[in-house]
Parts: C-alpha cells; structure tokens; sequence
C-alpha cells in the first residue's frame, strides 16, 4: 500500500469517527471506527466497524450506517477534498472479540503450564 493511500485512509477513519460522534447514537452498544481501506483509485472504500454489545443490535447498527452512507459521504466531503470522494461501505469487523478469545486461550494455557510445574 502506498503512503498517500495510507494518510488518506487515516484520513477518511479520523472524519468518519467524528461524523458518527456527532451524528448517532446507539443504544446498549458501543460502536467503532476501526480502520477504512480505501481503492487504488479512490472511489470506493471498505470502513471496518467494531461493536460491542448485543449481536442482533450490531447488525442492526451497521445497517444504519449503510443507510446513511451518503449523509457521512457528504459530511466527509466538506471536510476532505479529494478528486473523488470515495463511496463508503461499512462492514463488521470482530477483530477485538477475536483477540480477546486468543488472549482467553493464552492464560488459560498459561495456568495449566504452572499448574504442572507446580506439581512437579
């Protein structure tokens, strides 16, 4: 990936998180901006989004934001010139579940390696 993709993806995320900031508000879930990755070309970028609380209300936030993509699009807009601004799709990213669960698995390993040594 190149830098000015990357800036621009850095970019995209920090103006994205304020819009939904300002913007929405979910109910009994935490929602967040992970990361964006934005096309070569930059008229299309995929924004990761991570929620923490109930499954279905996740679904239902992440919808939301697919709705109201062109409302981000154009506040992004204002705020960012590019030649193209980049049609957003927002998808769910479970990355921070996953690593708590690998991070569950680790001390769960980790306290049967020192139960035995224990033993021994």
């Amino acid at each position: 990936m190149s830098q000015r993709i990357s800036k621009v993806n850095e970019l995209l995320k920090r103006e994205i998180i304020t819009c939904v900031e300002r913007n929405f508000e979910f109910s009994d879930i935490l929602v967040t901006i992970h990361a964006v990755d934005t096309a070569p070309n930059l008229r299309t970028a995929t924004v990761y989004v991570g929620v923490i609380g109930d499954k279905g209300k996740a679904k239902d936030a992440i919808s939301q934001l697919n709705k109201k993509r062109g409302f981000i699009q154009n506040e992004m807009m204002k705020r960012v010139i590019l030649r193209n601004t980049p049609m957003l799709t927002f998808v769910g990213d479970n990355s921070v579940e996953r690593g708590v669960h690998v991070l569950s698995i680790l001390d769960e390993i980790g306290d049967i390696d020192l139960e035995e040594e224990e033993k021994a």
